[in-house]
């Protein structure tokens, strides 16, 4: 597949296919994660893979944060459609900043900036993710509502440094036209 046309054709997928993974696909698609430019050739990137194996447990850590944040009269808006999407998702892969700080912490300005461009890097290899995946003939979707479930996730996972997002995929059982973008003039300024 041409690289413009897996970027034309990329769609945000909310249903999947029951049918597994393979790990062998499920690697090929992490290689290319690894393939992403990084500041400093940092390759910031840390994968935990939960299957379906786990994936009760996963589920139930991201409820238990999404209950400690509503009981603290925080709302968590669309998360509660994301768990039923990771709950039918054959594959969730959470990607972390192995070296980076806890969103909550105090950092000095080299430790922020540090988390910006590592934080982009690792938006770069999610990119490459989501684009590997539709050429396999996979569905994706990338979340950022796991940070409601933040630390009983890390917890869970076991994993030091900063949870960036998670990415879930699966053969998807849905075909969402393109949504609406903002046309480029409109987001654009040439400066002369």
């Amino acid at each position: 597949m041409e690289t413009l046309t897996a970027i034309a054709s990329r769609r945000s997928i909310r249903k999947f296919k029951p049918d597994p993974v393979s790990r062998d696909l499920l690697n090929k698609i992490l290689e290319t994660a690894t393939l992403a430019p990084s500041g400093k050739n940092k390759q910031p990137w840390r994968f935990y893979v939960v299957d379906e194996t786990k994936r009760a447990e996963m589920i139930q850590k991201m409820q238990q944060g999404m209950d400690k944040t509503k009981e603290a009269g925080i709302g968590t808006g669309s998360a509660k459609y994301t768990i039923k999407v990771m709950a039918q998702a054959p594959v969730t892969v959470f990607i972390f900043n192995p070296t980076g700080a806890h969103p909550m912490s105090e950092r000095d300005s080299y430790g922020y900036f540090s988390d910006v461009v590592d934080i982009q890097s690792i938006g770069a290899a999610i990119q490459n993710m989501l684009l590997a995946a539709v050429e396999f003939g996979l569905g994706s979707l990338w979340i950022c509502d796991v940070f409601f479930g933040y630390d009983e996730l890390c917890d869970w996972l076991g994993a030091e440094g900063q949870m960036i997002a998670a990415v879930s995929l699966g053969y998807p059982d849905q075909s969402p036209e393109a949504r609406q973008r903002d046309a480029v003039d409109d987001v654009t300024v040439y400066v002369e």
